[in-house]
Formats: C-alpha cells, sequence, structure tokens
C-alpha cells in the first residue's frame, strides 16, 4: 500500500512545476487534432512527457495514461490519468483559464487527485476518505438551491452533433436556475463546484482525463458525481457528467435525463 500523503506532496512539486512551465508559455505553438477546433500544443506534449517521467516512479508498478498518447485499456493498477493542460484554447488565447489535472486511480477510481491553476497559484487536492482542499485550506460545496444555482457547462465542441442538446440544457438550467458560465476547463468547472464558487456543472460528452481528478475533488468537498447516461461510473471511458452540490442535484439529473432522447445514438 502507498502513503498517500507522501505520493500528494511528491507529485504536487512536480504538478507545480508543470504548471509554472504553461504559465511561462507566451506565444503557444499550435497543431490540429481530430475534431472541430481540437488543439494541441508544442507544451502539452512537453508537459505530458515530463509528468510521464517524474510521476510514475512515485509509485513503482504504476501506470500512465493521459491526453497526448495511445492509451492501453485501463487497469486495476495504480494508473496516474492526466490532462496536461485542461482549457488549451484558453492557453492558446491567453484567457489565463488553463490547469494542470492529475488523478491517480487504483482498482478503476480514483484515490488522489491533484488540480493546479498556475495562473492563480491555486493547488486543489484530495484523497479519497479524507476531504478536498485549495492550497493545503478545507473546501466545501455550496448549498445554494436550484432556483439560485450557478451552472457551469461544457459545450463538447468537438461533437456537433451534441450541439442541440447541449442548447435544451443550457435554456433550461438558464431559465430554471439562477445563470450560467462557460469557463472552458472541465476540471477548473470540478474546482469551482468544490469550493462553493459555481452550484452545477454538466456536459454532454468528456474525456476520462478531463473529468476524473474533478470527480474525486468534488465528492470529497461534499458534492455529487454522475454519469447520467450510464448504468455505473466508468473511468475508463468518455461520458456525459455531471457534478453539483446536493440540493441542485435532482433537478440538474432531470434536465440531462429530459435531453437524452436528442441525443444521436451510439454517442
Amino acid at each position: 500500500m502507498i502513503d498517500p500523503y507522501n505520493v500528494l506532496e511528491r507529485a504536487s512539486a512536480h504538478i507545480r512545476e508543470a504548471g509554472a512551465r504553461v504559465a511561462h508559455v507566451s506565444k503557444a505553438s499550435i497543431h490540429e487534432k481530430n475534431g472541430h477546433c481540437n488543439y494541441v500544443t508544442e507544451t502539452d506534449i512537453a508537459v505530458e512527457e515530463y509528468l510521464k517521467s517524474e510521476l510514475p516512479p512515485i509509485v513503482p508498478g504504476s501506470c500512465f495514461f493521459a491526453e497526448e498518447q495511445e492509451n492501453e485499456a485501463l487497469t486495476d493498477a495504480y494508473t496516474w490519468m492526466v490532462d496536461p493542460i485542461d482549457g488549451t484554447t484558453n492557453f492558446i488565447m491567453g484567457r489565463h483559464a488553463s490547469c494542470v489535472s492529475v488523478a491517480l486511480l487504483r482498482n478503476r477510481i480514483p484515490v488522489l487527485s491533484i488540480i493546479y491553476q498556475p495562473y492563480l497559484d491555486e493547488l486543489f487536492t484530495a484523497v479519497r476518505g479524507h476531504g478536498a482542499f485549495l492550497n493545503g485550506r478545507p473546501i466545501h460545496v455550496s448549498d445554494q438551491p436550484f432556483p439560485k444555482a450557478l451552472t457551469a457547462l461544457g459545450t463538447s465542441p468537438y461533437y456537433a452533433e451534441l450541439a442541440h442538446a447541449t442548447a435544451y440544457c443550457f435554456e433550461r438550467f438558464l431559465t430554471k436556475g439562477g445563470d450560467i458560465r462557460r469557463v472552458g476547463s472541465a476540471a477548473l468547472d470540478c474546482c469551482d463546484i468544490a469550493c462553493g464558487r459555481a452550484d452545477i456543472y454538466f456536459e454532454l460528452r468528456l474525456s476520462p482525463w478531463d473529468y476524473a481528478a474533478g470527480a474525486l475533488l468534488v465528492t470529497e468537498a461534499g458534492g455529487k458525481f454522475e454519469m447520467p447516461y450510464e448504468q455505473n461510473i466508468d473511468f475508463g471511458k468518455s461520458a456525459c457528467v455531471l457534478a453539483s452540490n446536493p440540493l441542485c442535484y435532482d433537478d440538474a439529473l432531470k434536465i440531462l435525463q429530459d435531453a437524452k432522447p436528442l441525443i444521436p445514438s451510439g454517442l
């Protein structure tokens, strides 16, 4: 068994270093990937390679699962799940709303998470069963009810076929809840839920590296995390995700369930 706090301390140092490498870039070198407005930069690749060299030795025998590489199927082994820059478009545009997002999984579920926003020097951490923290201080989800809820959303921009269902959800969260925000980083949206800066977050399709660290952070902060269109939560697949405080959860889940018929089969 690992000592999670020793792992957290050692990994956090490397993730802070990775974040510094992101924040110090003034102009990104951009390449396009498959999908509409789907980009990767040389910084994404360099940061991922740095973390691939530094994180696995912290937990001997651990695997590495990340956005900018070909991945094997997720197993029960300790696995680092890494998004080197979550919010790549923000990074390219100089919007300073990006982060390094890392989860350590065992038995296919996150047991430790670290999300670092280098522009604000905010380090969000969680160890399963031991709460969630921002720069070492405990954080908790809000107690805002649904009619006043601030909803953060992702627009699944790589999947044009989800635009209609996303718009349906947008309209209902806006008219039945409080207001809407679009940050452009799923991990930072989950951080906002965990520390009460927002009350609900949803996106109709996300990859595992986008949500794994945030999912643990939200639940350890007293919130709820769900994959509304799956029978079970599976951190090895792309899926619709919902994160919220407990008071907003049922209303938010109903909107997403009502939107499901609008989603083309096979997605």
